[in-house]
């Protein structure tokens, strides 16, 4: 999927100078990259904080976008790389402080169909399993709807890699709810 025109416009207008064009631009995409960034993450604050840098990041980098390509998948992959850099960020601090990051709590959603909402914090949780990888092309495929190509486009990486890891994570995921949350296979 290519840029629209009036992305093409708004883009242009930013690289002439008119800065106040960026809002508009990047408008349509702050809740889909904030779900994205907490399905990375989640954690709320972090993936706000995750969206704002990749926000920045593409304000900074707009002179390089190839409108070629899908806006929508670059602001994507620009936040799955920040994501990726804070994991490793996080990794490299734990393995030398020995800190111990504990895992996010995923709050309830509202009353009405408490149940679905319960089932969907367990699937969420087993996210835990996958490795930051793996997470990312289960959520870039499975969650955001991306074919093969637009989400080896935006991680950077072969149509071949992102089968293979969303292979694993999928076997692993059905294994974990297997073990760990028995009660979602009961309603089979």
């Amino acid at each position: 999927m290519r840029m629209n025109e009036t992305e093409k416009e708004l883009v242009a207008m930013v690289l002439a100078g008119r800065t106040e064009a960026f809002e508009p631009l990047v408008s349509p995409y702050r809740q889909p990259l904030l779900a994205l960034a907490w399905r990375l993450t989640r954690d709320a604050e972090e993936a706000r904080e995750i969206a704002q840098e990749a926000f920045l990041r593409a304000f900074r980098s707009l002179g390089g976008y190839d409108a070629s390509r899908s806006f929508r998948n670059w602001l994507f992959q620009i936040a799955a790389n920040e994501a990726r850099d804070r994991y490793r960020k996080r990794a490299r601090e734990k393995a030398a402080f020995g800190d111990v990051i504990a895992p996010a709590s995923v709050g309830d959603g509202p009353e009405a169909g408490r149940e679905r909402q319960e089932i969907r914090s367990d699937i969420l949780r087993s996210l835990d399993a996958l490795s930051p990888r793996e997470r990312e092309v289960l959520v870039l495929r499975d969650l955001e709807e991306l074919d093969v190509r637009e989400t080896a486009r935006t991680l950077g990486c072969s149509a071949i890699a992102v089968r293979v890891h969303l292979s694993k994570a999928r076997r692993k995921l059905r294994e974990v709810l297997r073990r760990d949350f028995p009660h979602l296979e009961e309603g089979r």
